[in-house]
């Protein structure tokens, strides 16, 4: 049904086993982003109103997350999860640990047993376990929860909620891909329409838009969902298809699925941009760039603020360049110097908020009527 890590103070167990396996089961990120009133944009205003600067040095905290589908070992979004884990017990001591899920009815029992086991911080991994790990934190008042890619219209105070800005990346890599495509053609597959996934999707239409306009380009883009964040095959067959009719560049935004069209940008000679990790350790001559989202750094920082005695409860985070959650890799071996800087260029100006990509249809006709 489930396995799971436990990781304790006096441990020291190396990374390299629990992040150099390949799964089949890569989830991308995907969730709601209906944050409300609470959303806090700026991290530091959140840090600097609350932080207490007292750790209780007296106690060894412990903290576990359940996993998405998939488990921690997927090379992107459950194991950047579980990287962020390590890094709290590398530097902190603190004791971590995780249960996989490998369907969706396991996520109340999951979330039971961390609650019941004496874990003091519980992280849910993805939008998919939200409902179950409400349920479970409303018999629990006493343990805190928080949750990656849901925000809940109300949360109770012992229930955190963290959200990206991944448009904000996906902008960048959209104007990459415009910028290097020779057929005038790219593409985006996703896993499952979502709030979020249309964070990845209009992000990266923005940007090969704002690429056509900045260098007068007519670049046109190809959208196709797998309907799952899974199945690599049909993810595959779906790119095959897409380089058949011109695209060059495809952005993956679909976990597992998106491991597919990896596979089929090495088979067929093409770009493809990865997503949530740098993924061209996969296929360095064809993984063009990568859409970052560091879920790992949202892990650290609002664990920490935890174990600092921050309150943290009631409230949804939002993570983005800003903040150093999202980005792209500075390897940018295929493609040039002049291209990079370009991109950086943008992220700086994101991060500035003078530029902000659109997350949903509705922000991308606004913003493209503004071009």
């Amino acid at each position: 049904m489930k396995r799971a890590k436990n990781y304790k103070k006096t441990e020291r167990i190396g990374k390299a086993a629990a992040l150099l396996l390949v799964a089949a089961g890569l989830l991308s990120a995907c969730g709601s982003t209906e944050a409300g009133p609470q959303l806090l944009k700026e991290w530091t205003a959140y840090a600097d109103d609350e932080a207490t600067g007292v750790q209780d040095q007296s106690r060894v905290y412990r903290v576990a997350m359940v996993t998405d589908i998939g488990g921690v070992e997927d090379q992107g979004f459950n194991q950047s999860a579980w990287e962020g884990m390590e890094a709290l017990h590398n530097e902190n001591g603190t004791e971590i640990h995780y249960v996989e899920t490998l369907k969706e009815e396991d996520f109340i029992p999951n979330f039971t047993e961390l609650a019941e086991n004496g874990y003091t911080l519980c992280w849910g991994v993805g939008y998919q376990c939200a409902d179950a790990l409400l349920s479970v934190a409303e018999k629990y008042p006493d343990v805190n929860f928080a949750i990656i890619d849901n925000a809940y219209e109300s949360a109770p105070e012992n229930v955190t909620s963290v959200v990206f800005r991944a448009q904000e990346s996906s902008f960048v890599v959209g104007y990459i891909a415009a910028c290097v495509t020779q057929t005038g053609q790219v593409g985006f597959v996703g896993g499952v329409p979502s709030d979020i996934i249309d964070q990845f999707q209009y992000g990266y239409e923005a940007g090969v838009t704002y690429a056509n306009r900045l260098k007068h380009k007519n670049v046109k883009v190809s959208v196709e969902y797998v309907g799952n964040f899974y199945d690599s095959e049909a993810g595959g067959q779906i790119a095959d298809t897409m380089h058949g009719e011109g695209c060059d560049v495809i952005y993956a935004a679909a976990g597992g699925a998106g491991l597919g069209v990896i596979d089929s940008a090495g088979k067929n000679g093409y770009y493809v941009i990865g997503v949530d990790k740098d993924q061209a350790y996969l296929d360095p001559a064809h993984v063009l760039s990568s859409g970052m989202k560091k879920v790992d750094v949202a892990i650290l920082r609002v664990s920490e603020d935890y174990e600092q005695g921050r309150l943290i409860g009631g409230k949804t985070l939002s993570f983005g360049m800003a903040e150093g959650a999202v980005g792209i890799p500075e390897n940018h071996e295929n493609y040039s110097d002049e291209i990079y800087d370009e991109a950086i260029a943008l992220c700086d100006e994101i991060k500035a908020g003078t530029l902000i990509p659109p997350a949903n249809e509705e922000e991308y006709t606004a913003f493209v009527g503004g071009l």
